[in-house]
């Protein structure tokens, strides 16, 4: 039984640690033609499963043409998601226009 819990903890503890954060990016139109950011949070549950509030992203760009959309999982929202055992677990966009 010893056994069993050893390997069971050390598959955990690797689990926890091989993970990573993700970037997503999107170019919209000719993309981003400045420097100038919007940045909001997405929240959702459940493990990412059940969107809670999901930023828009046209509504960010402020009516702008082109310009970029990244949506991360930084290593800010893996740590609340770690903290909250996945129950909470946001991620976050930037629009550069």
């Amino acid at each position: 039984m010893e056994k069993i819990t050893k390997i069971f903890t050390a598959a955990f503890a690797a689990s926890m640690l091989l993970t990573s954060c993700y970037t997503y990016t999107t170019v919209v139109g000719k993309g981003a033609q400045s420097n100038v950011t919007v940045t909001k949070w997405n929240h959702y549950v459940i493990y990412g499963l059940a969107p809670v509030g999901v930023s828009d992203s046209r509504d960010m760009a402020d009516g702008a043409t082109d310009y970029t959309v990244t949506t991360k999982h930084s290593f800010v929202n893996g740590l609340i998601a770690g903290i909250t055992f996945g129950i909470y677990t946001p991620t976050t966009t930037t629009v550069t226009k």
